[in-house]
Formats: C-alpha cells, sequence, structure tokens
C-alpha cells in the first residue's frame, strides 16, 4: 500500500527549485539519486501488466530504481541480501555493538565521506578483532558484519557502524570454540580507548598525508596546528561504545538485520505531511523515555532535501562490510570449522535448478498467480484491455 506521503513526491514538487537554487553545490551522486527517487515506479522507468491466470483481473506494474537510497526499493534488497546470511547464522547468541564518531570528528567526515567512513569501519574492525583475541578478554577469532548508518532519527548527520557479532569465536590454534561470558561479550571501556587512539592516529596521518579537504566554518583546519587543536578535546573524550545483550535466537537476528542493513534516512512511513509549511515527520527523541520518545517535527522542505542528500554515499562506497570470520573468501572455511567445533551440521545447499521464487503480490481480486502480458519501455504507457475497463487498477509491484 501506497504510503500517503513519500519522499518521491516532495522531489517531484519541491526537487527542481532545489537543484536551480543549489546548482553547481550537489554532487552528480545527489543529483542522481534525486532523479532516480522521483521516477521509481512510475512510467519514466517503464514497467509490464500482469494478469491473473484464474480470473483475468489486471494490473500495472512499474520499475523500481533499485538504488540503494530509495525509500521503496529496500524491501526487495533487504529479502534478497537476508537470504543470502541465513546460511552464515550460527546456533550461538549474537551481540549488537555500536561505535559512534563524536560531533568534532563528525564534522571532519562530513567534508571527507569516503575517507573518514572507511577509517571508521577500520578502526572499529580492528578494535573487535584485538581486544577479543587477548587471552584476558575473550582469547578468540570472531567474525563480524558491520553496517554503516550516517544519520540520527531527525535525519542530522550522526555516523556510527552497528556491529551482528556472535557471542564467541575460535581458538588460535583452531582446536574448540570459545564461548563468550552470558549477557557479556568485551569491556566497552577497553573498546573505546582503543578505538579512539586508532581512530585519530590515522586522522592525522590522512591529514599530514594532504588528503582531507575543509570548507564553510572548517576551512581553517587545513592548517596541522588548528587541525590538532580541534582533536585535543576528543582525545580525552570518552568515546561511545554500546554492547547490546544477545539477541534471542538466529531468527531474531535476522529480523533486525532486516530492519538496520537496508535503512535509508528516512523511510516513507515516518512521513506525515507535505504542505506549505514544510514537511512533517516522526522521529525518535533519544534523551526522553517511554512514550514521549516518539516526536513529531516540521521541517522547511529545502531544508527536509538538505537533510536528506547529506546521507547520500560515494560511488562504490560499500556500507555492509564483514571481517573476521566472516571476511571475503575466508568465510566459508572460517564458517566450517565453526559448525564442526560447535557440533552442529551445515545448513542445506539451497542451490536448486528449480524455477526462481515469484515475488509478485497475488491477485487482488481471487488471490491467484499474476503472469507477465505485456512489457512496455520508459516513458511509455500500456495498452488498455480489450474488455473490462472498468478493473483497471495500477499498483506498484
Amino acid at each position: 500500500m501506497r504510503a500517503s506521503v513519500e519522499v518521491a513526491d516532495i522531489f517531484r514538487v519541491a526537487g527542481p527549485a532545489y537543484r536551480a537554487a543549489h546548482a553547481g553545490h550537489l554532487s552528480l551522486a545527489q543529483l542522481k539519486v534525486m532523479s532516480a527517487i522521483k521516477n521509481c515506479r512510475t512510467a519514466a522507468l517503464g514497467g509490464h501488466v500482469e494478469a491473473c491466470e484464474d480470473c483475468g483481473q489486471w494490473r500495472i506494474a512499474y520499475n523500481s530504481c533499485r538504488k540503494r537510497h530509495c525509500p521503496k526499493c529496500q524491501g526487495a534488497a533487504a529479502r534478497t541480501w537476508l537470504a543470502e546470511r541465513e546460511a552464515d547464522l550460527l546456533p550461538v547468541g549474537y551481540f549488537h555493538v555500536v561505535f559512534t564518531l563524536p560531533a568534532e570528528v563528525a564534522d571532519i567526515a562530513f567534508h571527507n565521506k569516503a575517507l573518514v567512513y572507511d577509517l571508521l569501519f577500520k578502526a572499529a574492525a580492528e578494535t573487535m578483532l584485538t581486544i577479543a583475541s587477548e587471552p584476558k578478554h575473550l582469547g578468540a577469532k570472531i567474525g563480524i558484519t558491520a553496517v554503516l548508518h550516517t544519520w540520527g532519527s531527525a535525519m542530522t548527520h550522526h555516523p556510527h557502524v552497528h556491529m551482528i557479532v556472535p557471542s564467541g569465536g575460535i581458538a588460535p590454534d583452531e582446536s574448540r570454540w570459545i564461548s563468550s561470558r552470558p549477557a557479556y561479550l568485551l569491556p566497552v571501556r577497553v573498546l573505546g580507548k582503543l578505538f579512539r587512539r586508532l581512530f585519530l592516529t590515522r586522522l592525522v596521518a590522512l591529514h599530514e598525508a594532504g588528503q582531507l579537504a575543509f570548507f564553510g566554518s572548517i576551512a581553517h583546519l587545513i592548517d596541522r596546528r588548528a587541525f590538532l587543536r580541534q582533536l585535543a578535546p576528543v582525545r580525552k573524550k570518552r568515546w561511545v561504545v554500546y554492547a547490546k545483550a544477545p539477541f534471542a535466537g538466529p531468527e531474531a537476528v535476522l529480523a533486525y538485520l532486516s530492519r538496520y542493513t537496508h535503512r535509508v534516512a528516512i523511510s516513507n512511513s515516518r512521513l506525515i505531511a507535505f504542505n506549505a509549511s514544510g514537511v512533517t515527520f516522526r522521529y525518535k527523541d533519544y534523551r526522553r523515555d517511554g512514550a514521549d520518545r516518539q516526536q513529531v517535527m516540521t521541517l522547511a522542505t529545502e531544508e527536509f532535501i538538505r537533510r536528506f542528500l547529506i546521507h547520500v554515499l560515494p560511488r562504490g562506497f560499500h556500507r555492509i562490510r564483514h571481517y573476521g570470520l566472516l571476511a571475503g573468501s575466508a568465510r566459508k572455511a572460517s564458517l566450517a570449522l565453526a559448525r564442526e567445533l560447535l557440533d552442529v551440521a551445515a545448513p542445506p545447499d539451497d542451490d536448486t535448478s528449480g524455477e526462481p521464487q515469484d515475488f509478485r503480490p497475488p491477485c487482488p481480486c481471487c488471490g491467484g498467480r499474476m503472469i507477465v502480458i505485456e512489457v512496455f519501455e520508459r516513458w511509455r504507457q500500456p495498452r488498455g484491455p480489450p474488455d473490462k475497463p472498468a478493473t483497471n487498477r495500477e499498483t506498484a509491484p
């Protein structure tokens, strides 16, 4: 069911004026995102006509843009990704760990997204792997699935990494599986200190190599002394690392991942209204507790678009990454060893030669199977049916 207000509606109505007002200040990636979201599931991208095999009911299904920043396209992408990840889950508890950058560093990240977001990933992962490998903490090699989020609930710039980590790992000699203590994985204060040291050391190295850029109110940070003065307070500040107790089984992990891996800055379901006053949406105020946490905010339309676009990632940047036991080509062998040490059977091979699963919704009239009877190209409209014009329905896939 279509939401009453969508980000696409805002881009269609206010997008042209916003692009004109900010000409030369929007990146090509941001312009492409605006265009893709505006055209998603419209005749601009083409589509097909489906008909029910049983009752003949038909409907038009327009193509999706399939962009990772589009609120309407992430459901299908998440389902596909989760189906691939399900075979990686082990029959152990899983922890949720979050690494967050302090505001002083987030300002630098805003102008150097590719470099600083990449550094955030690497410093957080190395911190987890290093502390977990120490015998006095866990003494094992762990696996990590990490997801980058760059926003707070009100779409402000708030870069942080969410991690899903099994409650244990493989011993250095690969002889056994070492389980963590119940409801405790690693000491968060120790993680925070190492994360701070690794991140700041490498950030300073990037500055000394001349790889960081600074604009606007922080343009003066190009000077080394000014840059070091900017970082001085955060060297003494506690960097926030948050760890939740284990999930209640693999199913809960999948449910969590489905909410986090393919999330965008704001979903259409959070939008309430779009009018001359601006854009009204729901958000969470984490400074409040209970029912007061859910709040409503109205932003000027231009500010809403600005906040949405600051979370467009650089082209080719991977916001879901795997480390340790789950890294790259070693994942398959590491998971096989982990299952052997845990004495559990490997999941069945799901590589069947049958027909691919049909994700088309069933017939809204009788529940029958819908089949494609016509395909039409971009900016074209389908031909009308030969009869029963009153049953025509246009729906998104």
